[in-house]
């Protein structure tokens, strides 16, 4: 196992990327040693609400936010792919671009495992990699999986490990839950605050706050506005 190359995938619609998802990929990239992580903004969520900045205005603000570190990556795939994108496929390219000899850490939120039955082949997911979850800020659901949905709680229940050395053990089929700092921002309120006029200042990267700023993004009805200008 120590000649594969640990890969960190961290999914999302970032809109917009803020230091809530930077300061969980930092700690994650430096408390188990991703070789790389790559941020995979979605390119037409099948699950949830269609984002309210395009895929081209996504992509640049996680490129503007991860731009001096030399770990994080931009993987634009899901962006360019025609069509819902589902992250069984994305894992799957990963796997044959590193020609299998790579292992592969998909990071999610505990809001997103708990609705993980409504993914399409999600029982896929364990023949292609690990699972790290992180937790909201006053979130019980990891520390009860007697509160998880029956399904996953059946599927899930000898994957557990206690430390992320533990995912070394095997290529893929293993769940950690990390415990990192978890800042309670949301993009959600970010982009209310952008329509209330209200200040953003510190709660994202300053070049992402700019990019907002200078392109009018979520400045439309309900705080909303895509322009569908390409930045790319």
């Amino acid at each position: 196992m120590a000649s594969r190359t640990l890969i960190g995938i961290y999914g999302g619609t970032f809109d917009p990327i803020h230091y809530g998802h930077l300061r969980v990929a930092e700690e994650l990239a430096d408390n188990i040693g991703f070789d790389r992580f790559y941020f995979v903004p979605a390119g037409e969520p099948r699950l949830r609400e269609v984002p309210a900045a395009s895929k081209d205005q996504r992509c640049e603000m996680v490129r503007l936010a991860i731009a001096d570190n030399p770990v994080f990556r931009l993987d634009e795939r899901e962006i360019k792919r025609q069509g819902v994108s589902t992250t069984v496929e994305s894992l799957q390219e990963y796997h044959a671009e590193f020609k299998g000899r790579a292992t592969l850490c998909f990071v999610m939120g505990a809001d997103t495992f708990v609705k993980l039955h409504h993914w399409r082949h999600w029982h896929k997911l364990f023949e292609l990699c690990h699972l790290i979850i992180v937790d909201r800020p006053g979130s019980l659901v990891m520390k009860d999986q007697q509160r998880l949905p029956e399904e996953i709680r059946q599927a899930c229940v000898s994957r557990w490990v206690a430390r992320s050395s533990d995912l070394t053990r095997c290529s893929s089929g293993m769940i950690y839950v990390a415990q990192t700092t978890l800042l309670d921002i949301s993009a959600t309120n970010i982009r209310a605050l952008v329509a209330a006029g209200r200040s953003i200042r510190y709660l994202l990267h300053e070049s992402v706050a700019d990019f907002i700023k200078t392109h009018h993004l979520y400045t439309g009805a309900n705080g909303f506005k895509n322009t569908g200008k390409n930045y790319s």
